[in-house]
């Protein structure tokens, strides 16, 4: 009895052996179906997808194509064709480096639970595209398309699939501006600035930007001007508000009445290549309550804690409404003759200076120049002796406004020059500056206040001067 019970163990075992080694040759058999392939195994032309969506991380996406793609929760959602198509682009030519065909253990690819599930369908065919676990030897994706086989392919689906509703807004594009005619101010500002080149209004060369004000067309500091449209061409409008918005939402950002409205004219390239004339506008605003608390906050005297600013923007008559850091509202407020105009109280080219005739503690002193044409450069004179003028040039530009005035001087002339420049339009400037007090000096140009200027910078033009007449 026990030679047969010892029978029967020893057949018991055999039979797991031999199961074992059946399983094993399964396996063997299974691996051999595992293979590098170069095969395109999708191909689906973007212009006949008609629907795509796909779920990843709990949301889900819907779209659909009616001669453009629209979003099926809203169809009022302005859908960034060009995202869409760029998703879809990923399968027009979908190619894989390894095939596992008939996979049986989809739980090691990660595709028994799906990463992302993408559904794309034509008028003719659906698709359904599973993104499994990622391959760390491979640096590739796993992902079944539902024919039995498991790819590891070229391009991760993911790459263009991990978006935020956001990121599909086909949001308002700003131009670069590069050819700018125009600048129109509206609300807190309210004037227009003109282009023109080669202006006879200015002893500026560089000068192309100008107002009239008082009947007179003033010149603007080109690059502070070009500053500003900058401000507006690098804005990052992604943080809508709301895509579709309505009158009672444009009154709770205050842009059914904006603080500013800015519109700039300026030439875009057509397609055939001509120059076409554009606009575009763009509205800034606070919201009503903030505006409100910043008036009566400006009303304290004494209070100078500063306050976190929550901005909006609008472009044009777009129905999407953006938030803006509060630095990218004061830059975009900032839109002042004050801040635009020419900080120096000298703003032309030291190059173009000639003579110079100085008032100083009672004394007249006269700087007389020859132009050495072989060198290319101009040689100044002090009673017949040659003297060195970049001190003085470097002292008399950064001669710059702490702020602007018009009042007039009632302290001592600290100093007056009397510029003359190699400049048909304007031969001649005369700057005036007066002491005010501490800290300060009063500019005069041409008989005109200006700014204040501080009083070391003044000093420093004084001190120039003395080196050249007394020949320090």
């Amino acid at each position: 009895m026990k030679r047969y019970k010892k029978i029967y163990l020893l057949l018991g075992i055999l039979a797991v052996v031999c199961a074992a080694t059946i399983g094993v040759m399964q396996v063997e058999e299974h691996k051999e179906k595992i293979k590098n392939t170069d095969a395109v195994i999708l191909s689906v032309p973007v212009d006949s997808v008609q629907s795509l969506s796909w779920e990843y991380e709990s949301e889900t996406f819907a779209f659909h194509r009616d001669e453009k793609w629209l979003y099926d929760e809203d169809e009022a959602f302005p859908v960034a064709e060009e995202e869409i198509n760029g998703m879809l682009e990923t399968f027009q030519e979908f190619g894989a480096t390894f095939i596992i065909e008939e996979a049986e253990d989809l739980g090691q690819y990660g595709l028994d639970e799906p990463v992302c599930t993408i559904h794309l369908a034509t008028e003719e065919q659906s698709w359904e595209v599973q993104l499994g676990g990622y391959s760390s030897m491979d640096s590739q994706r796993y992902v079944s398309i539902g024919d039995g086989n498991v790819y590891l392919v070229r391009e991760d689906p993911l790459d263009y699939f991990d978006v935020e509703l956001s990121d599909l807004i086909d949001h308002d594009e700003i131009p670069s501006f590069e050819q700018t005619t125009g600048i129109q101010f509206a609300g807190t500002e309210n004037y227009d600035i003109t282009y023109e080149e080669d202006s006879s209004s200015t002893y500026c060369a560089d000068d192309i930007y100008f107002i009239s004000r008082d009947e007179k067309t003033l010149p603007l500091d080109t690059s502070r001007v070009e500053e500003y449209l900058q401000n507006i061409s690098s804005l990052n409008l992604t943080d809508y508000v709301t895509y579709h918005v309505t009158d009672e939402e444009l009154t709770a950002c205050g842009l059914d009445e904006p603080e500013l409205t800015v519109t700039v004219a300026y030439l875009s390239e057509g397609e055939s290549g001509e120059e076409i004339s554009d606009t575009f506008v763009m509205n800034i605003s606070r919201s009503p309550e903030e505006r409100a608390a910043d008036r009566e906050t400006e009303e304290e005297e004494g209070n100078s804690e500063e306050e976190e600013i929550t901005a909006y923007v609008r472009v044009g008559e777009s129905q999407i409404v953006y938030r803006i850091s509060g630095d990218s509202y004061e830059n975009l407020m900032a839109a002042s003759y004050d801040s635009l105009r020419h900080q120096e109280v000298f703003s032309a080219d030291t190059m173009d200076i000639r003579q110079i005739d100085i008032t100083l503690e009672g004394m007249e002193y006269a700087i007389t120049s020859e132009e050495d044409e072989e060198e290319g450069k101009r040689i100044y004179y002090y009673q017949g002796k040659e003297v060195d003028m970049a001190n003085f040039k470097s002292s008399l530009k950064k001669l710059n406004a702490v702020s602007f005035t018009k009042e007039q001087p009632a302290e001592k002339e600290e100093i007056r020059l009397v510029v003359y420049l190699d400049n048909e339009n304007f031969p001649a400037v005369e700057i005036g500056l007066y002491r005010y007090d501490g800290n300060e000096c009063l500019a005069v140009v041409d008989g005109e206040p200006v700014s204040f200027v501080q009083r070391s910078e003044v000093v420093d033009v004084i001190e120039a001067v003395h080196r050249i007449v007394l020949n320090e």
